[in-house]
């Protein structure tokens, strides 16, 4: 009878044993899914975070871009106001020095006309 407890005791003391094993797996277990759910949510922030500084960025690209454009429609509207001004200057000296090239020939014409009318 002796006996009888000892080899209680002894598979008492394995069963205490295995729970602690079996406790000790679980906390590993249960310490690993929350690692692994602690990485992945750090994933998804570090995707989100990147997700955003791109969309920032290419809205950054954009807006320059935009303002580039602006920029160069304004350069390309002065040079174009500046030749008009210059054709336009051209054209009022041309005008001017045909006004006075005919001044100067009005009265021959007129003589000519004159001249052409008289003698018919």
């Amino acid at each position: 009878m002796t006996r009888a407890p000892k080899l209680h005791c002894r598979r008492e003391g394995e069963i205490r044993m295995s729970l602690e094993a079996i406790e000790k797996v679980t906390q590993i277990e249960t310490e690993n899914r929350e690692r692994k759910a602690a990485a992945e949510a750090e994933a998804q922030k570090i995707v989100a975070d990147a997700e955003r500084d791109g969309l920032a960025l290419l809205q950054q690209a954009r807006s320059s871009a935009a303002e580039s454009g602006k920029e160069l429609l304004r350069q390309a509207e002065a040079k174009a106001a500046e030749r008009a001004a210059e054709i336009d200057r051209a054209a009022q000296a041309e005008a001017a020095a045909l006004r006075e090239t005919a001044g100067e020939h009005l009265e021959e014409a007129v003589e000519f006309i004159v001249g052409r009318v008289v003698k018919h």
